[in-house]
């Protein structure tokens, strides 16, 4: 009886842990299903196929998300909570880490370098623990000439590019807004001086190359695009500014076959203030999703101008409520929930 009990009960007990060992595998299983689930987890390495932005299988990707304003001013905006909170709740899967170079606080007009290369290697890692792709910036605007601060161009990616070469979730944008009359053959120059020092480092990395005349004249890149594969076209525009025209643009260039990215956009004015037009922003979310374009938008900060998503008097850095957003942060909010179910 005793021997018979003591079968029974080393059965038993290989019943049981074969039943662990199940759920472990299985909790092993879903745990590597959620993984999945991150945007990196699901698209891989990016490349640019064509006119589309591309995941490892050759299959279409919309990256989608917000750009940070400049990080010299908003520093506390780059955490790993505002991240989180940005994937979670509102269910992008970019994030676009703006560094101004000319302007107060910029990286070549007086700004600490150190710490604000700390605050763009700092994001990088934010997004890459939550999953996420991340462009970052080199935010051109009042120098106006990308070949300005060249060099200084050159040695900052040489560096960056050399940190983030094995990680796929890794795109650059090598010029925010050439403005003021820079042209295309200048941008070309400066581009070709910029890419090859990236690619050294990061030979399949996407590369995002900003357009005369803040970045709206992208027809001029179609009589002579860069010679490099993996190259986007930034076109930017704020929806109370720029309508059917530039849409009508950007239409001509993605039927000619030019890969454009929107990195920048607002529902308000080019000022970056003066009231929001949800009309033609709903019509260019339209052309948006015709054409399975990547987007992101202006500003993830609490400034007190209508493109910041965040009230000024609000102090969160992650976890906002409707009455914490802005009148544009409520409206993208919704745009990323309902766009991308």
């Amino acid at each position: 009886m005793k021997k018979a009990v003591s079968v029974c009960i080393a059965l038993l007990g290989v019943i049981f842990c074969l039943g662990f060992g199940a759920m472990d595998s299985s909790a092993a299983q879903t745990g590597s299903d959620k993984g999945k689930e991150t945007p990196m987890a699901a698209y891989g390495a990016l490349r640019v196929q064509g006119r589309n932005l591309v995941n490892e299988k050759g299959e279409k990707v919309q990256l989608y998300g917000m750009s940070t304003h400049g990080i010299s001013w908003f520093p506390q905006f780059v955490s790993r909570e505002t991240f989180q909170t940005l994937k979670e709740d509102w269910n992008t899967n970019c994030i676009r880490i703006a560094m101004y170079t000319a302007e107060y606080g910029g990286y070549c007009s007086g700004g600490s370098q150190e710490e604000l290369k700390n605050l763009v290697k700092n994001g990088v890692s934010y997004a890459t623990e939550t999953g996420m792709y991340v462009i970052i910036d080199w935010h051109v605007l009042q120098d106006r000439d990308p070949n300005v601060y060249k060099d200084e161009a050159v040695t900052f990616f040489d560096e960056i590019s050399a940190l983030y070469g094995n990680q796929s979730n890794v795109l650059y944008e090598i010029c925010n807004e050439p403005n003021s009359g820079v042209s295309w053959e200048m941008i070309k120059n400066y581009a070709e001086a910029v890419i090859p020092v990236i690619r050294r480092n990061d030979p399949d990395a996407v590369i995002i190359v900003g357009t005369p005349n803040w970045s709206q004249e992208i027809d001029k890149v179609l009589e002579n695009p860069l010679d490099y594969d993996n190259v986007m076209y930034a076109l930017h525009f704020y929806a109370a500014t720029h309508t059917d025209w530039l849409r009508e643009r950007c239409k001509i260039c993605l039927e000619a076959g030019l890969p454009v990215f929107i990195s920048e956009f607002g529902m308000c004015d080019a000022s970056g203030s003066g009231g929001n037009d949800f009309t033609q922003a709903t019509e260019w979310m339209k052309l948006i999703d015709d054409y399975h374009l990547s987007y992101c938008c202006w500003n993830l900060a609490n400034k007190n101008e209508t493109s910041s998503i965040i009230q000024p008097d609000c102090m969160k850095i992650s976890k906002w409520t409707e009455e914490e957003l802005s009148e544009s942060g409520r409206w993208i909010q919704r745009q990323f929930l309902t766009e991308h179910p």
